[in-house]
Parts: C-alpha cells; structure tokens; sequence
C-alpha cells in the first residue's frame, strides 16, 4: 500500500475493531408488520431512508426495504393496501451492540446487504449499520469508495490482502 493515499492495514485493522454500538445509527424508525405498503413507502420517502425495520412485541421480525415493495408487491400486484408484512424480508443477518464492527462488514459483503440491524440479547432493535455509517468512520475517500462498491458488487472485497 503506498503510504498516503491509503489507510494502513494497521489504520483499517483498528478501525474495524470498533464495536458496533460505536457507529450504529440508534435512533432508527420503525413499523409493524400491519402497516399498508403506501404507509411505509411514504415514510420511506420522508424520511428519505431505504429500508424501516418492522417489529412486533419490540423484537425486530423483519426489514422492509424500497426494493421489496417493488419486487415483491408492486411487481406482483399488490395494492397499496396490503401490508408491508407480505413484503418484507424476514431473513434477518444481524449483529449484536458489542460485535466487532468487522462482523457487520463481513455481513454486508457475505450477503450483498446494505444495512445491517443491530440486536440485543432479547432480539430488540437498538440500532442499524449502513455502509454510510462505516464509510464516516473511515477516512481515506479512495478506501471508502473502493470497499463499499466490492460490499456492493461483492468482486473482490474477501480476497483483499
């Protein structure tokens, strides 16, 4: 790596030992699996967020994202009254508040996600990571945009040296 332009593996190696609680975005907007499609696509465009985290009895079931309301309701037929809980994805990859931040990363390049939910010990949402969170927390411009586009295309990121 030439010195200056980018960070050292040592730089990048501390900076991904940072717990997850340390970047996570923690006042995150949440819905429940009842609201209609229209609701949360509005929220989604006020807020201008991606994705909002649907929870039931304060435990995280599912994440909605633009892209499921697409795919799987609006490619699909569905009205706009039909709950977001026939849309999202239930699949949840999450991590834990004391988790290395390195294991969010992991996720995102290992499941082509974006954003990733961060549980407590009894399932309750305290927090997201969005690539836009580990981007702040790096600071070599050239290295952000180098690892976020392989978390995105998932080329490369887990062959780096």
């Amino acid at each position: 790596m030439e010195r200056g332009s980018l960070m050292s593996e040592n730089e990048i190696s501390a900076k991904f030992r940072m717990r997850c609680r340390e970047i996570m975005t923690r006042n995150v907007k949440t819905e429940t699996a009842d609201m209609s499609l229209e609701a949360v696509a509005a929220l989604m465009r006020d807020g201008d967020m991606g994705a909002v985290p649907i929870i039931e009895n304060s435990k995280l079931v599912g994440i909605a994202t633009d892209r499921d309301i697409v795919v799987r309701a609006v490619a699909a037929g569905k009205n706009a009254n039909t709950k977001i809980g026939a849309a999202m994805t239930t699949e949840i990859f999450s991590v834990k508040p004391d988790d290395f931040v390195f294991e969010a990363i992991r996720l995102m390049g290992d499941r082509q996600i974006r954003r990733v939910p961060v549980v407590g010990h009894t399932g309750e949402l305290v927090g997201i990571i969005a690539m836009a969170d580990i981007a702040l927390e790096m600071e070599d411009e050239r290295e952000i945009a180098e690892t976020l586009e392989e978390i995105s295309s998932g080329a490369g990121f887990w062959g780096r040296n």
